[in-house]
């Protein structure tokens, strides 16, 4: 895809009602320019999936979307094999909408759990422990905690992320170390937190209001891995109710990913 291809595909997971960022394709691009595919009809884009690949052999597949006026033809699962070409000898990850999920087993995608998406409004509450701006504490340290919560380090993507416009960042320091870093963004409704890491689900508590401070009156939503038992009961103590449910699938090895520490995913579309 070219750079503008991609802000066309954002602009159609929008309008599939999955809500990104309003500036997430910087972001999305920065993590690998290479790993975005369009599947071209006359000259014009109908097809989308990204297919970024990280280091250490790890990838991850999301934007899969073909225009409704072209579905059914076959052209998606031809810009399908080309993705998972792209993503040879990796391990692929991806979250599935329910729809979806029958397709992704046949193609040797296996559940690793599902991913919950909770909405609402969050209550002003006392926080704990005030969190700091993320963008004071040395990169190498975010990098390092997103680093063991994702399966792949990802610099590119992580310094563009925190840094987008509208986008506030938080972390939770204790004992000169870091116990929780947290990212709120401005979405097409709402706003939306991820990522959410947390050493305890006070840690998260604190972080995850303070971020919903920065929403005004709007919508949060929060993407919770359902394995993840304390983030799905903070998520719920908060007033949140859950909009949707996804699947985290891999093709190959699971990663190993203490979800112990997290209580909300980054992307549905980048992982």
């Amino acid at each position: 895809m070219s750079r503008a291809e991609l802000d066309l595909a954002v602009d159609w997971a929008r309008a599939e009602g999955w809500n990104p960022g309003l500036h997430d394709a910087g972001a999305f691009h920065a993590a690998d320019p290479s790993g975005f595919l369009a599947g071209r009809l006359d000259g014009r884009p109908v097809a989308s999936i990204s297919v970024v690949r990280y280091p250490g052999r790890f990838g991850f597949l999301g934007f899969y979307i073909v225009r409704p006026e072209a579905r059914g033809r076959g052209y998606g699962w031809q810009l399908w094999q080309a993705g998972l070409k792209h993503l040879e000898g990796c391990t692929v990850g991806l979250d599935g909408v329910v729809a979806q999920q029958e397709n992704y087993r046949r193609s040797g995608f296996a559940l690793a759990y599902r991913n919950i998406r909770f909405g609402g409004a969050p209550p002003r509450g006392a926080i704990g422990r005030r969190p700091a701006d993320a963008r004071t504490v040395p990169f190498d340290r975010l990098l390092a905690l997103d680093s063991a919560l994702f399966p792949a380090p990802r610099p590119g993507f992580l310094a563009n992320w925190i840094a987008l416009p509208g986008t506030t960042a938080l972390a939770a320091l204790r004992d000169g170390g870091l116990a929780g870093f947290g990212v709120i963004r401005p979405c097409h409704s709402g706003h939306k937190i991820g990522p959410l890491y947390a050493d305890d689900d006070a840690t998260a508590r604190d972080l995850l209001l303070a971020l919903a401070e920065q929403a005004g009156e709007g919508p949060v939503y929060l993407d919770v891995p359902e394995v993840n038992a304390p983030a799905v009961r903070l998520a719920e103590e908060l007033g949140l109710t859950p909009q949707f449910e996804t699947a985290r699938m891999y093709l190959g090895p699971a990663p190993a990913v203490d979800t112990s520490r997290l209580f909300g995913v980054t992307t549905f579309e980048l992982g």
